[in-house]
């Protein structure tokens, strides 16, 4: 389940003790709902009704002063709802979503828009009640058919929705303010959560004409500035250069207890960069207030400034979002390619990867290795299969590799010339195997002649300096392997076509996985245009063990399915297991501030920053 697109989707359980009433629960002969304030994950909701603010805001801070910020890429389009075009970063700020997470809580919600969710034992159906004091930016109150139209919108215009709800049957309003959707099956404990995700659009707005007089038309990407219920407006933009939202003095849920302390910034400006290192400048020079660092030697070598000595800018390794999120980076073999469909070939391509030369060379020690879909949580693998998980693995074991019960996943590993060259010895060995014999400087198919070649696309410049020392490993044992970078909005159309033979993704997860996995890794996405199976897998025992995580009893048996599933995937060679860092690298001017404690899992920006030169009251 994914939060947010910088963000990603989180699962949930819906446990009787997860969940708070907003009224006395109503007994089983009874008719009349349990409306609750929120949907929790694990354990009882933290805050209960009548609470005035998260513990991690400043209820205090000030309203006021500019954020400046920067983005790689560009933008055509302020329309939330569509999978095509380049929306505009940032553009969430426009909009109220039914639910809101709280970032001190593991994948928990409470009610914005929506002031409280009702559903039944079973979770057949999940209702949501509107808040009588919503409203949209031009007066006009939010609606049930507002929720429905967006919910109708984005299914039949998002092929990733169109997966991520394909359970929700129906929609229908219930009540003045109350809307219900219904589920084709039961018992799926992370639907009601999910549905608290989407952003809510104004129906009449969307079928209404521009100041042209022309049809607005959802269907269509667009950039007149869109009319929301959220705390900003698109205030003005350069296309494709520039954006400035402002805070909204009429937001209907400024003084809500779950935007207490939070959307501080009077303004929020992006600019939109086409190079990284151009945007680092702006960030040095300050014209940009924050920079998330994703370049290990600019973080270990490029911070010899004086803003930075003299206390202007700080620097920090925050590990609070890593506390409630696995992560897959990986180098992606597209199996819809033939040359893919073979395992031992993906194995193959494992060998020529060494992170070890790469981590001393150009990370600077910094990053780990990634030896799981769900690398560091407790949803990991590792060593061999037992209790539970063994249990589970069972139901499949005619269907998976038999290493899955006799090995533990490793990644290979190199650093030193000996290492490599056997990497690389052990690669060539399983090629052949695969039916490839190398001719000259060259690997090709013995009975075609056809070379084993391909291309890698990417998204950045910055990648190459990764994926060229991997490339050349490749060619050393005949690979014909080629870099294509391409900018964001050409990568973008790519890969939601499926149109490469490998490709670079990070896959975030939460601790509560659940039906996303279908959209990762499931045989039904694997021909859906939109869809995250980047890899093309279509496997019968990863689909019954995304089942079982999706249909999880409890705890363990969400966690024992999920180590199932993932080491599966692993001893599948779906992918090339790469790297990840276990903090946030961010720096920031002392224009902006951060709450005093930031929240356990999350870093609360933008939301819980503010601006320095704004006088606090």
């Amino acid at each position: 389940m994914r939060l947010r697109r910088s963000g990603k989707f989180v699962g949930l359980i819906l446990a009787a003790a997860a969940v708070t009433s907003l009224f006395a629960p109503a007994s089983a002969e009874e008719t009349t709902p349990e409306w609750r304030i929120g949907i929790s994950t694990v354990g009882d909701l933290k805050y209960q009704p009548g609470f005035a603010h998260f513990d991690y805001v400043n209820p205090k801070a000030p309203k006021g002063g500019t954020l400046r910020l920067s983005n790689a890429g560009t933008f055509d389009t302020f329309n939330p709802v569509l999978a095509k075009g380049e929306a505009a970063v940032g553009v969430g700020l426009v909009f109220d979503t039914l639910m809101k997470s709280s970032e001190d809580e593991v994948t928990t919600s409470y009610g914005l828009l929506a002031e409280g969710v009702s559903y039944p034992d079973d979770i057949s159906s999940a209702t949501f009640r509107l808040r009588p004091e919503a409203k949209w930016e031009d007066g006009q109150p939010v609606t049930p058919e507002d929720v429905i139209f967006s919910f109708e919108k984005v299914i039949e215009h998002n092929p990733l929705y169109t997966n991520y709800y394909q359970h929700v049957v129906s929609v229908e309003k219930t009540g003045e303010r109350d809307v219900t959707f219904h589920f084709d099956e039961k018992n799926n404990r992370e639907l009601p959560q999910i549905l608290g995700q989407f952003s809510i659009v104004p129906k009449h707005w969307w079928e209404g004409k521009d100041a042209q007089g022309k049809q607005r038309d959802i269907s269509r990407t667009t950039l007149e500035p869109v009319m929301g219920s959220g705390p900003y407006r698109i205030a003005s933009f350069s296309p494709g250069a520039s954006i400035r939202y402002e805070l909204r003095d009429d937001y209907w849920g400024k003084d809500l207890n779950v935007n207490v302390g939070q959307n501080n910034f009077g303004r929020i400006e992006y600019s939109f960069y086409g190079d990284r290192n151009v945007e680092f400048e702006a960030f040095r020079a300050g014209n940009v207030d924050y920079w998330f660092e994703n370049q290990a030697s600019r973080w270990a070598t490029g911070y010899d400034f004086p803003a930075v000595k003299d206390g202007r800018i700080k620097r920090e390794e925050v590990p609070n979002r890593r506390r409630a999120s696995g992560v897959m980076q990986a180098m992606v073999p597209n199996m819809r390619k033939e040359m893919f469909k073979d395992e031992r070939v993906r194995e193959a391509l494992g060998y020529a990867f060494d992170f070890e030369e790469l981590n001393k060379t150009i990370f600077f020690g910094q990053y780990q290795r990634v030896n799981s879909y769900f690398f560091g949580t407790e949803l990991a693998s590792s060593g061999l299969p037992e209790g539970k998980e063994l249990e589970i693995l069972n139901e499949v074991k005619d269907q998976v590799p038999p290493s899955v019960f006799t090995e533990p996943f490793e990644n290979p590993v190199g650093g030193d010339p000996g290492k490599q060259r056997e990497n690389l010895r052990k690669a060539v060995a399983l090629l052949k195997d695969a039916g490839y014999v190398l001719k000259g400087n060259r690997m090709v198919r013995a009975d075609t002649g056809e070379p084993l070649s391909f291309e890698i696309l990417l998204s950045s410049p910055m990648l190459e300096r990764v994926a060229l020392p991997y490339a050349n490993n490749l060619k050393r044992i005949g690979i014909d392997a080629r870099l294509r970078t391409v900018d964001p909005s050409q990568y973008t159309n790519r890969t939601r076509d499926f149109d490469y033979d490998m490709t670079w993704n990070v896959w975030g997860q939460s601790l509560h996985p659940g039906n996303e996995q279908g959209d990762y890794w499931g045989s039904s996405s694997v021909s859906r245009v939109g869809s995250q199976n980047y890899a093309g897998i279509a496997d019968p025992a990863v689909d019954a063990l995304i089942n079982r995580i999706i249909f999880a009893k409890d705890r363990e048996e969400l966690v024992a399915a999920t180590r199932a599933m993932d080491r599966v995937l692993l001893h599948h060679h779906y992918v090339v297991p790469m790297y990840y860092r276990m903090s946030d690298p961010i720096a920031y001017w002392n224009r902006i501030t951060p709450p005093v404690e930031l929240p356990t899992y999350g870093l609360g920006f933008p939301d819980a920053w503010w601006s320095t030169e704004v006088k606090q009251d």
